[in-house]
């Protein structure tokens, strides 16, 4: 059985690697690294399908030692204690280049015992993760690594690479297989990014066109192709996050259209739960107190796009998102808690005033007895002046009134009742 397309079309030098210029191009100093001949310990990051493992295997070539592979989804300690006692070996004469794929995924103990080998230099790492290395790998072995970020490819990029795919399925079909460049550019925008994707969806347009005893992809076979291999999310990676990340700041930016284009990101990859969770904090954070109204209408949507489930729930989805995108912006109650937790979390308190405190009694050392709270109901307007902070704190602004039509006014009747 043949190995895939993207195997048989893995690039054997630098110049071959689709994308990645701004590690690998002319002068950039991944490319020098590798020129040399002379590998640190290396750690990967980036997004699947961009050419993390084919630039490893590159680098092994060019280094000349023995490369060992182990996916830290399925490895063990046992497995890492194999590749350390073939260190000195005839066949390790050179040195041992480890490629750990999905570092992630190794415990700290189980990092902890590379970290000697890595140091004396018997084992040269390169790692590589789809998360955070700051977050998932072990600081040590982070201090002893130099950390490159791999990018998502471009549209552009990846239909660079279909074309090389289709004249190489052309050579091994005996005869040209045809491909539009609509087609192809198709395929590369599903492919959201990943190469490994691409190739693969191609060579299953192969397949049906062959199959069929064709030698035009048509564009039928595209569409059915692509109808269900068009969303690339990962829920554990940070592309889950940039989708969200993404969603909340073109809501809170007022941008409905981008808005309705990430919700419908989230949607198509099932997560209606992030969409619902953040549609409410924005509707809190970001609106907040320039439309309080709007907390109670997003809730409702919230709570209709969980009863009904997908795929309608879409529609109220849509119809919240939307009104939070257009409508009026404030952050006054949002940067009034935080500053208020921040002198909370620093330890700035004080007794509270007696007039507010919960009880009836004062022992014989109160300068002051009785509790003296003033009801604001039995006042004109419902007010009355009196201390509610402590008295380290009385004169403290946590909130300020916002810019917004409806803050404005507030802010003007209380004005005029307070006499300023």
């Amino acid at each position: 059985m043949p190995s895939p397309l993207a195997d048989r079309l893995r690039p054997q030098s630098i110049d071959e690697v689709a994308g990645q210029k701004h590690l690998l191009g002319a002068g950039k100093i991944l490319r020098q690294i590798i020129e040399s001949g002379n590998t640190p310990n290396l750690i990967f990051y980036g997004p699947s399908g961009v050419g993390k493992t084919t630039v490893a295997r590159i680098i092994a070539n060019k280094c000349g030692k023995k490369l060992c592979y182990l996916n830290a989804t399925t490895a063990s300690t046992s497995d890492i204690k194999d590749i350390v006692g073939e260190i000195g070996s005839i066949e390790a004469a050179n040195g041992i280049l480890l490629y750990l794929d999905e570092i992630q995924y190794f415990n700290k103990k189980q990092q902890q015992i590379l970290l000697s080998f890595i140091e004396n230099g018997d084992i040269t790492l390169i790692a590589s993760t789809t998360e955070n290395p700051y977050f998932y790998v072990y600081n040590a072995i982070l201090s002893r690594s130099t950390v490159f970020e791999f990018k998502t490819l471009g549209a552009d990029d990846i239909a660079e690479v279909l074309s090389r795919a289709t004249r190489i399925l052309s050579d091994e079909a005996g005869k040209e297989i045809e491909l539009s460049d609509a087609n192809r550019k198709k395929i590369a925008r599903a492919a959201a990014g990943d190469v490994r994707r691409a190739l693969n969806m191609l060579e299953l347009c192969f397949m049906l066109t062959d199959s069929a005893g064709e030698s035009t992809i048509g564009d039928s076979v595209v569409e059915q192709i692509l109808s269900g291999n068009s969303v690339r999310y990962d829920r554990e990676g940070d592309e889950h996050y940039d989708i969200i990340s993404a969603y909340q700041k073109s809501m809170r930016g007022s941008d409905p259209d981008a808005a309705v284009y990430y919700l419908a990101r989230l949607l198509a990859a099932g997560d209606l739960p992030s969409a619902c969770r953040r549609l409410l904090v924005c509707a809190n954070e970001d609106v907040g107190l320039a439309y309080p109204q709007i907390i109670p209408i997003v809730k409702a949507a919230v709570d209709t796009a969980l009863q009904v489930g997908l795929p309608e729930a879409r529609i109220p989805l849509a119809n919240a998102v939307v009104l939070v995108a257009t409508a009026p912006k404030s952050i006054s109650a949002y940067k009034a808690i935080n500053a208020a937790m921040a002198d909370v979390e620093s330890g700035v308190t004080g007794d509270i005033p007696r007039q507010l405190q919960n009880k009836h009694f004062d022992g014989e050392d109160a300068a002051v007895k009785g509790q003296n709270y003033l009801y604001p109901h039995d006042y004109p307007m419902h007010y009355v002046n009196q201390q509610y902070l402590p008295d380290n704190l009385k004169n403290k602004r946590y909130y300020e009134f916002g810019d917004n039509k409806l803050e404005q006014k507030t802010r003007e009747y209380w004005e005029n009742i307070k006499g300023k």
